[in-house]
């Protein structure tokens, strides 16, 4: 944070504010896990009081029940930043951008499909997270074919990549005049929502510089002075050349110049296979595969098949509280 501090106190600091808004971020998250902290040792230091007064008093009850209900608080403290340590994946900081798709079953599956969308919209504003939505297919008689939004705050991707997966509903149907029971499914997707942040840097030590004369159809300067440039980039084993310009100086600019796109090209392609390997993961989602159900007939519960658990609330769970759900498959 000291590091971050002395950017931000730059005068040039805002002169690119993309990367000033990367930088004050990033030490917003790190302030909240130091000040954490700071907050669970001094909560440990108070243990330790209450323990040796509780040792000296003859009469200690309200001294042990005191000390139970703040060690009780810290292990709560102490688990949620385990879990926060579980999210150490590149992406898991980053917001999210969540789809949900309707399966088959026309307007029951719509239907469902919109009460995922409010059960994440719930979550976001639980957390105090932010959430947009930007593309929106209403069904025809009711709910939504498909939606996309965001979800931006802290660790969003890390804590939604756990919704990955079809989510199946049972219920009686309430578009069913015969009052029969239903079973519905919708798809969620989640991907990382990576900035185009992409800085190229050419270190002089990674170059290997050659001159040569140039060839062309004559002239008096082509033939006379080795003005041509031939740059090889170490790491990567890119080469480029130029020999068009007149002087050393400008081929050896344009040539660096060629070399910058050429290694943003290269980034570029690396970054398209990271988001394909979390394409490849969609491409296994199957009916029938589900992650999650949610049974409101003929008994209520909602059960993760990955990890056994379940939770007999589904209001509350519809309404946004699924950070049980996420903690323990993350955690597995």
């Amino acid at each position: 944070m000291t590091e971050l501090d002395k950017k931000i106190s730059s005068p040039d600091f805002w002169k690119d504010t993309r990367e000033a808004k990367k930088v004050t971020k990033q030490r917003k998250t790190i302030e909240s896990v130091l000040s954490l902290w700071d907050s669970l040792e001094k909560e440990v230091e108070d243990c330790h009081v209450l323990l040796e007064l509780a040792r000296e008093e003859t009469d200690s009850q309200e001294l042990e029940a005191e000390l139970q209900a703040t060690t009780e608080q810290l292990e709560i403290k102490v688990n949620d930043l385990e879990f926060k340590k579980m999210l150490g994946g590149q992406n898991d900081f980053n917001d999210a951008i969540v789809s949900i798709n309707a399966g088959a079953g026309g307007t029951e599956a719509q239907d469902w499909a919109n009460m995922l969308l409010r059960l994440y919209l719930r979550w976001a504003e639980r957390r105090g997270f932010t959430s947009s939505i930007f593309d929106i297919l209403a069904g025809e008689e009711a709910g939504i074919k498909s939606v996309t939004f965001t979800v931006n705050g802290d660790y969003a991707y890390g804590y939604l990549k756990a919704e990955i997966g079809v989510h199946r509903l049972v219920r009686i149907s309430p578009f069913d005049a015969g009052a029969r029971r239903h079973t519905s499914f919708a798809s969620v997707f989640v991907y990382p929502d990576i900035e185009d942040d992409i800085e190229i840097t050419i270190e002089e030590k990674d170059l290997r510089v050659d001159t040569y004369r140039s060839s062309g159809a004559g002239g008096q300067h082509v033939n006379k002075t080795d003005s041509a440039v031939r740059i090889a980039h170490l790491p990567s084993g890119i080469i480029v050349q130029c020999q068009n310009e007149r002087s050393q100086h400008m081929n050896r600019a344009l040539a660096l110049k060629i070399l910058k796109a050429r290694l943003y090209e290269l980034e570029i392609k690396e970054r398209e296979k990271e988001i394909e390997k979390v394409h490849a993961s969609k491409k296994q989602i199957a009916w029938g595969s589900q992650i999650r159900s949610y049974i409101l007939q003929p008994y209520r519960m909602v059960k993760d098949h990955r990890t056994g658990l379940e939770v007999g609330n589904v209001e509350a769970v519809l309404d946004g509280a699924i950070d049980s759900f996420m903690e323990k498959f993350l955690m597995s």
